[in-house]
């Protein structure tokens, strides 16, 4: 199964990537590197044909309820936390999404562009490899739970074990006042 997106940083191609091979157990998702632009760029071709549904296949999902954790697990402190938005808003400088700015406290900032190439591919495993954060446990967030699957794919391009993801993310964790949060 090839997974892809067409709106540029391959956000949406990770997400689904994420769910079908990590947490849903399917044994072949691939993601088309750069996106159906690299594919035309490439020459590749889109070919308008009368839809035929596919043979039914024999997959069953094996839910990994190990692949995921929520607040409290993340509150508990045991991981690295990374997180997959900008500098910007790590820092709580600007937030254009939720009602309020910042991080979890003792996160390390990993933006997710920053696993692309100038050509909107992702980089070489060894360079990715060289440059995503190290930890023996590993939490990657963002703001909703979309951009970190990026980075958690980058982990997988760089033949590192795929962390967990913390799917509520940032919009969650600012939902309980008592939860802390970073700023600066």
């Amino acid at each position: 199964m090839v997974v892809l997106d067409d709106l540029g940083g391959q956000l949406a191609a990770a997400r689904a990537w994420w769910m079908l091979a990590i947490w849903a157990g399917h044994p072949d998702v691939r993601v088309l590197d750069g996106g159906l632009q690299a594919w035309l760029a490439a020459g590749g071709e889109l070919v308008q044909a009368a839809w035929q549904p596919p043979e039914p296949g024999r997959w069953q999902p094996t839910f990994n309820a190990g692949a995921w954790i929520g607040a409290d697990q993340v509150l508990a402190g045991r991981a690295l936390l990374v997180d997959a938005r900008s500098e910007e808003r790590f820092r709580g400088e600007v937030e254009p999404i939720d009602p309020v700015a910042g991080r979890i406290p003792g996160a390390v900032c990993r933006p997710s562009a920053a696993n692309l190439d100038k050509q909107g591919k992702f980089k070489p495993a060894q360079r990715l490899d060289a440059e995503l954060p190290r930890a023996d446990q590993v939490v990657a967030y963002c703001g909703s739970g979309v951009t970190a699957c990026h980075n958690l794919l980058a982990y997988a391009i760089a033949g590192r074990p795929v962390p967990r993801l913390y799917p509520g993310s940032w919009s969650e964790w600012i939902t309980a006042p008592a939860r802390p949060v970073a700023r600066g």
